[in-house]
C-alpha cells in the first residue's frame, strides 16, 4: 500500500494545480499585445483571453469586453476553450474519487485494497484534466508563437505570451504530478496475499530397521 502521506502530497499538489487552471483560464492576460519595433504606442497594453480582451491604459483605467460571437472567434481559441473547461471538470470529478479513497478519509469503506483503487482512479482522472490543459496552453502558446514569426501579421497585431498562460502551464504540471502521486496507491501484491495455515507436522511411526 502507497504510505497516506505521498497521497494527501499528491491530492495537495493537484488540488492547488486545479484552482491555477480555473484562474487561468478566467484571467484575460493569455496573450498581451507586443513592444518589439520601433513605432508602438506604449500608453496602451491590450490583453486578450478566453473570454474577453481588456485594454489597460497607463492612466491605471481597464476596460474589458466579453467576445460577442462564439463562431467569430478562431479554431485555436474555441479548442483552448473546450479543454480548459474539460481539465476544470475533470478536476472536481478527480477531487471527489480521490477523496474517498484517501487514507486519512472514511468514505468508501474500510478496505484497504478497495480505497486504493479509488484513489489510484481519482489519480488518473487528474493525469487526464492536466493532459488537457497542457495541450490547451501549449496549443495557444505554439498560436502565438506562430502569428508572431508571420511576416503578413502587422507589428502592431502581434502579441506574446501573457501571465495566464504561465499559471496554466504551472497549474497543468501540478496536477499532472498530484495525479502521478495518487497514482501511485495501485495496490501491489501484498493486499492480495493471503494467509495459509501452516502444515502440521505428521507423527512417523519408527520402523524396525531404525532400531537395528
Amino acid at each position: 500500500m502507497a504510505n497516506s502521506g505521498l497521497q494527501l502530497l499528491g491530492f495537495v499538489l493537484a488540488l492547488l494545480g486545479w484552482v491555477a487552471l480555473i484562474a487561468a483560464t478566467i484571467l484575460p492576460q493569455w496573450r498581451m499585445s507586443s513592444y518589439a519595433g520601433d513605432n508602438i504606442i506604449t500608453s496602451v497594453a491590450v490583453y486578450q483571453g478566453l473570454w474577453m480582451s481588456c485594454a489597460w491604459q497607463s492612466t491605471g483605467q481597464i476596460q474589458c469586453k466579453a467576445y460577442d460571437s462564439i463562431l467569430n472567434l478562431s479554431s485555436a481559441l474555441q479548442a483552448t476553450r473546450a479543454l480548459m473547461v474539460v481539465s476544470i471538470v475533470m478536476g472536481i470529478i478527480g477531487i471527489g474519487v480521490a477523496s474517498m479513497g484517501m487514507k486519512c478519509t472514511r468514505c468508501g469503506g474500510d478496505n484497504k485494497v478497495q480505497k486504493a483503487r479509488i484513489a489510484m482512479t481519482g489519480g488518473l482522472i487528474f493525469v487526464v484534466g492536466g493532459l488537457a490543459a497542457l495541450i490547451a496552453c501549449s496549443w495557444y502558446g505554439n498560436q502565438i508563437v506562430q502569428d508572431f514569426y508571420n511576416v503578413t501579421v502587422p507589428m502592431n497585431a502581434k502579441y506574446e505570451f501573457g501571465s495566464a498562460i504561465f499559471i496554466g502551464w504551472a497549474g497543468s504540471a501540478l496536477v499532472l504530478l498530484g495525479g502521478g502521486l495518487l497514482s501511485c496507491s495501485c495496490p501491489g501484491k501484498s493486499g492480495y496475499s493471503q494467509q495459509y495455515p501452516k502444515s502440521k507436522a505428521t507423527s512417523r511411526t519408527p520402523t524396525s530397521k531404525e532400531y537395528v
